[in-house]
């Protein structure tokens, strides 16, 4: 079990830096991920004073009289899960513009907070946005991440390295969920995500939309969770239910905006022709998606399907975990075209360089592992960085120019 006390967040330093020279800086991401207990940590020796919007006293009074309760705010404050008072953001931007001090405001939200039209309009060009993710396992093993900055830098070097196995469905199954970390393997940690899943749709979702069929939306998360790491087809996911195409769609939108779900893009250039265009439907957690599913570690480890849409899905989001604290701008995508030739992951970093890394459920990794990868260094010449077959093997090896098989532990940190 894991306490959560002792697993400093990587992305500190970015959010110490932003509060240094932004007049708000807002924490967005799932609840429960860790976002009140990071603003409280580095909140507390800077001298600022907490106060939450779950709260419904205060709630009330932020909407009752928006610019009143903004004059009154400390110095310094922390206001969480701040989307739930829309009506105190023309206030709060008042206040910065009469008095532009940076960090004054340290705001959370547990939804796509920009998204919401009074947020995005009145703090426009005043906030600054981290995207703080559930741990990541480089977190959880507290090693310095490097992947991200070999992948670019095409620097794999031959190595030998402990197969994960069993330990493998064990962090798939696990997920990055704090407290579900907390709890034992098994029953009690799914029940955990199955009580987080419900909070969020009957609270966050409730909040975004009028909902008739709230009973629905976990239903609907479990049919993507079976469907993860898959072209997102709206007729699939409607198949079971007495829903139209465009009310599923909306629902996709929904629990997208509460950092359940998310659409991979796919990437394209204009030196192809015959791509697959739609996107790839993830789960965000590789936790909650098992937990949907029914699926323990060994259970897991039984069905090889599921593993590998479950495995991609899980170095997706490590990937983007890792992201989310580099220097550098990356954007993700995934590639395929209509001949079947794919990358399930490329990440672009800025406009000049792009990787690709495909994901194998598998102990070896072979030369026609790299089709895809091949077909991505050919089109993209130069800007192509390097590409690399993640496995759950031992070795590191090069597989031809910018061309490596890569066991999945090496993505954890060195």
């Amino acid at each position: 079990m894991i306490d959560t006390t002792i697993y400093p967040r990587l992305i500190e330093p970015h959010l110490v830096e932003a509060l240094a020279d932004s007049p708000a800086v807002l924490i967005h991401g799932p609840r429960q991920c860790g976002k009140t207990t990071l603003a409280r940590i580095v909140g507390s020796s800077r001298g600022y004073r907490y106060v939450t919007f779950d709260d419904d006293v205060v709630r009330s009074a932020a909407q009752d009289d928006p610019l009143g309760f903004a004059a009154g705010l400390p110095e310094r404050v922390i206001l969480d899960e701040v989307q739930k008072a829309p009506a105190l953001f023309p206030a709060l931007k008042i206040e910065i513009d009469r008095r532009r001090t940076p960090g004054r405001f340290l705001l959370t939200g547990s939804t796509h907070v920009l998204l919401v039209p009074r947020l995005s309009e009145s703090l426009a060009g005043r906030l600054q946005t981290l995207r703080l993710h559930p741990l990541a396992q480089c977190e959880l093993e507290q090693r310095d991440p490097d992947f991200l900055d070999t992948l670019f830098a095409g620097e794999f070097t031959i190595a030998r390295t402990e197969r994960l196995g069993e330990d493998l469905t064990r962090r798939i199954t696990g997920g990055g969920y704090p407290a579900a970390l907390t709890r034992p393997p098994g029953r009690r940690r799914a029940n955990w995500y199955h009580d987080h899943v419900d909070a969020l749709v009957q609270h966050d979702v409730r909040d975004l939309a009028r909902i008739r069929q709230l009973e629905t939306l976990p239903r609907l998360l479990a049919a993507a969770a079976g469907q993860t790491a898959r072209m997102f087809n709206v007729s699939d996911l409607a198949a079971p239910f007495e829903l139209s195409r465009p009310t599923i769609r909306d629902y996709v939108t929904l629990l997208e905006r509460v950092f359940l779900l998310e659409r991979l893009p796919a990437w394209h250039s204009n030196r192809l022709t015959r791509l697959v265009k739609r996107p790839k439907l993830h789960l965000a957690d590789t936790g909650v998606a098992s937990a949907l599913l029914g699926l323990d570690a060994p259970a897991l480890a039984y069905d090889r399907v599921l593993l590998g849409q479950l495995l991609e899905t899980f170095v997706l989001q490590e990937l983007r975990r890792q992201a989310s604290w580099h220097d550098a701008r990356m954007s993700f995508h995934h590639f395929r075209d209509k001949d079947g030739v794919e990358v399930d992951i490329v990440i672009e970093r800025g406009a000049t360089a792009v990787a690709g890394v495909e994901v194998k459920a598998s102990g070896t990794v072979r030369s026609g592992d790299f089709r895809g990868l091949r077909k991505l260094r050919g089109v993209l010449a130069d800007r192509f960085a390097s590409g690399v077959v993640l496995y759950d093997g031992e070795a590191t090896v090069p597989f031809g120019d910018r061309l490596y098989g890569v066991p999945v532990r090496r993505l954890f940190g060195r």
